[in-house]
């Protein structure tokens, strides 16, 4: 049987471009273990531009072939992608857009369901649509005095809130505001990152993550995970990824009530289906000190560094990533 010449598609021109380089190293280690691929990793620079990791010059063609610009190389035709990018263009639907467009199979949510979870605003609206508790909200469209009273009105009403900008991942363009006077400079530099903003109750709750994926035809949910952060911090995107990050994560939360549990699990696996993920992603929940259960985000491409939840909650489920990437991979090309 030939082997499947398998693209991992790394980088990106978002913030998380280095962080997204961990995550291939991960996915590459994992399909190591396996003689069914032939794996090419190429990086998409933050300016647009793909090369291989040894350093050759190359682009994906229409043709679905990696051609390169050294024309004494012959192009590589691609079986199949996997596009391990966080952020733009990987987990906005832009990337996917244009797999679909060529008719090349990959890995991952498709282009509606990436972009309706990447943007904060939509993926709010298909969480209520759906009869799944969130986070109380309101939503802006455009820096103004107007919008600047909004939020102040919120900030009053709820004490203290996130302002986000509604299109960014792993906490960019996030800030906890308890002082109205802070509020201006905020939302301009929230803007900044996003045409849309939306505005949030902060929650005091604990954080729980619950690992999403198909496996062998069946949606599994795992057992809730929790970040616990550093006192008087939230999920910074430093606190995710930084080195000096003080945040810890238990891969099955401990002393959450079976109910609880259960309820979290089934909301997580009916976001999954509703919103038409595909293959796996990472939905977080809140849950407070009263057991009032709120969905908080979905990560279609979960983030797989040696500190991610998302590989080791499959791995205490009983899985192993090698397996579960290569049922994946050749059912959806024996499908095709």
């Amino acid at each position: 049987m030939s082997k499947i010449n398998l693209l991992l598609l790394c980088g990106g021109g978002s913030a998380e471009h280095d962080i997204s380089l961990l995550s291939a190293n991960y996915f590459e280690t994992s399909l190591a273990k396996s003689e069914q691929f032939n794996v090419l990793r190429v990086v998409l620079d933050k300016f647009g531009q793909y090369q291989t990791a040894a350093g050759d010059d190359c682009e994906l063609t229409n043709n679905r072939e990696i051609r390169f610009r050294d024309e004494s190389k012959a192009p590589w035709p691609v079986d199949y992608v996997i596009p391990c990018i966080h952020g733009y263009p990987g987990e906005t639907g832009d990337i996917q857009s244009y797999f679909n467009l060529i008719q090349l199979p990959y890995f991952g949510c498709e282009s509606e369901a990436s972009s309706n979870c990447f943007n904060k605003i939509t993926a709010k609206m298909w969480f209520s649509a759906l009869g799944i508790p969130n986070t109380p909200y309101i939503f802006l469209n455009q820096y103004d005095d107007e919008a600047i009273a909004q939020t102040q009105a919120a900030l009053e009403k709820w004490g203290s809130i996130f302002v986000k900008a509604a299109s960014q991942g792993s906490s960019v363009g996030c800030y906890k505001v308890d002082d109205s006077s802070k509020v201006p400079g905020v939302l301009k530099d929230a803007f900044g990152y996003a045409p849309y903003v939306i505005v949030e109750k902060t929650i005091k709750a604990r954080e729980l993550e619950v690992a999403v994926y198909e496996y062998q035809g069946e949606v599994i949910a795992t057992l809730p995970g929790e970040i616990i952060c550093d006192s008087n911090t939230f999920y910074t995107f430093d606190e995710k990824y930084a080195k000096s990050s003080k945040a810890r994560t238990d891969v099955v939360a401990q002393n959450v009530p079976t109910e609880i549990s259960d309820q979290i699990r089934a909301y997580a696996i009916k976001a999954f289906k509703g919103m038409k993920l595909r293959h796996l992603s990472r939905i977080d929940f809140f849950l407070t000190a009263d057991n009032e259960i709120l969905l908080n985000e979905i990560n279609t491409f979960p983030g797989s560094t040696p500190i991610s939840m998302f590989p080791k909650m499959l791995q205490n489920h009983g899985h192993d990533f090698t397996q579960y990437l290569s049922l994946v991979i050749n059912g959806q090309l024996a499908s095709k």
